[in-house]
């Protein structure tokens, strides 16, 4: 077997006098040894603590993520908030004042989601997808059957995930 040189990581052992007879004392082999020993417990515990502030900073960085999570969509629904608001102390306004005040608010409301990445799913005269779409009923039609004949609901994704799927009638084949 060969003896594999000294890294930086594992230093050489400090030299041993020998004595008289030409053999290391006892006790000097002890001494460094222990002092060896010493040395590596040392660095363990000190890679054990770096571990632990590690693994202690991950979680604390994952629990703030959680926290703080839906921060940037609450800021951009603040204004949609605040036009509601103002709609709402408004006393002499009339029919025509509260809708168009309505479409603003709603032109802010799909603003918001467009930035936070919420899109709408209106799947009128798409194939049936069961992953975005929630048939309610099938109706007799001519064509394909499997087609979105009505939207009841619009369903909503962030992010390509779907937050709720859109309520639809489906068409079905004649005498199916």
């Amino acid at each position: 077997m060969q003896e594999t040189p000294p890294t930086s990581s594992n230093p050489a052992p400090t030299a041993v006098e020998p004595t008289a007879e030409g053999v290391p004392a006892a006790e000097e082999l002890l001494r460094t040894a222990e002092q060896k020993a010493a040395e590596l417990n040392d660095a363990w515990l000190r890679a054990k603590a770096e571990t632990e502030n590690l693994r202690r900073r991950a979680q604390e960085d994952i629990a703030k993520a959680h926290k703080y999570a839906a921060e940037k969509f609450a800021g951009e629904m603040l204004p949609v908030k605040d036009s509601l608001e103002a709609a709402l102390a408004t006393e002499n306004a009339t029919a025509e004042n509260l809708r168009s005040g309505v479409e603003l608010t709603l032109r802010q409301l799909v603003a918001a989601f467009e930035k936070s990445g919420v899109v709408e799913i209106s799947p009128l005269g798409e194939k049936f997808d069961p992953h975005r779409h929630q048939a309610i009923s099938a109706l007799e039609d001519e064509g394909e059957a499997n087609r979105v004949l009505q939207v009841l609901q619009k369903g909503y994704a962030l992010n390509e995930r779907v937050l709720r799927p859109a309520l639809v009638i489906v068409s079905k084949a004649r005498g199916a």
